[in-house]
């Protein structure tokens, strides 16, 4: 049998482009492993990706790509239109996932409980006064990795969150105490719960991509009927949002208002501090083998 070729895509032009070139260089490295022929592409232009294409002809693209471009169904369009098959959720799944606010009214279609919130653009946050009291988060409807989110707990704190674009669109949400936990689906099966302790005030971008920024407490020391409604949850939305292989889903928890779904991942992480391949590990799934899953189950939208 052919040995398939697969170009892992990484870079990119999101604020999560550092991460992504991890990412992709450990793919690399496991795909070569598994006995892939395996091209690194480092995506700076469209020009170039497309010519890289047209030369290496490969089998399956690994997408690699964290953030815009990458997990909102930019990517997943280009390569739909050149049928190439590609790894992780398909144009629909990754663009309805990346979109915070459509998450979660999905989410309360299929009565996962999420936390109150309200759309409006960075101009009219600054220029009105929100229905979601002190305290509340503030972040971007689209980006992952927690870039450009605040935590607001007075008038002082709400004159310090800024964005460059007066029109760009954030989501203010109601804060909930207590635990971070994290869920990893994989093939259809609810993994385990994680619960994510960091230094700082919460896990931003800086406690989830810093050896020893976060604590990992794998599996979670929380109640057995919160554990299981996070497992629940979890794979309610990555099933309602049709994810191809693998997600993450993030939640709080605490006693009083139970286990609350903040945001899925629909192209999660795989750097040596990423969650999935933690989790993967934790149930025997080694980081070779998730990464030979996902290309196994590469997928393209068919024109004909």
């Amino acid at each position: 049998m052919q040995t398939k070729k697969v170009l892992v895509l990484k870079g990119g032009f999101s604020a999560e482009r550092d991460v992504s070139l991890v990412s992709g260089s450990g793919v690399a490295k496991a795909l070569k492993n598994c006995g892939f022929k395996v091209i690194e592409h480092d995506l700076t232009s469209v020009e170039d990706f497309f010519e890289c294409l047209k030369k290496e002809k490969p089998d399956v693209v690994f997408n690699a790509l964290h953030g815009n471009w990458g997990e909102d169904g930019a990517i997943q369009g280009f390569l739909d239109l050149l049928q190439i098959p590609y790894t992780h959720s398909n144009m629909e799944s990754s663009l309805l996932g990346m979109n915070k606010h459509i998450t979660k009214q999905i989410c309360q279609e299929n009565n996962i409980k999420v936390a109150k919130s309200e759309v409006m653009s960075f101009e009219q946050f600054k220029q009105s006064k929100s229905k979601i009291l002190y305290p509340y988060v503030v972040k971007p409807t689209n980006d992952g990795s927690s870039v450009g989110v605040f935590i607001v707990k007075n008038d002082e704190d709400k004159n310090k969150v800024f964005y460059a674009d007066n029109n760009r669109e954030i989501l203010v949400e109601e804060f909930i105490s207590g635990k971070e936990i994290t869920v990893a689906v994989i093939d259809d099966k609810p993994i385990a719960v994680t619960e994510l302790k960091p230094v700082n005030e919460f896990y931003d971008y800086q406690a989830k991509y810093t050896d020893g920024a976060t604590m990992h407490i794998l599996p979670a020391d929380i109640e057995e009927k919160a554990y299981k409604t996070a497992l629940e949850y979890a794979l309610k939305i990555h099933k309602a949002l049709k994810c191809n292989t693998v997600s993450r889903s993030d939640f709080r928890y605490n006693p009083k208002d139970g286990v609350v779904f903040l945001e899925i991942n629909t192209n999660p992480g795989m750097t040596p501090l990423s969650l999935v391949p933690e989790q993967a590990k934790y149930v025997g799934i080694s980081y070779e083998d998730l990464c030979k899953k996902l290309v196994e189950n590469a997928k393209c939208r068919k024109i004909k």
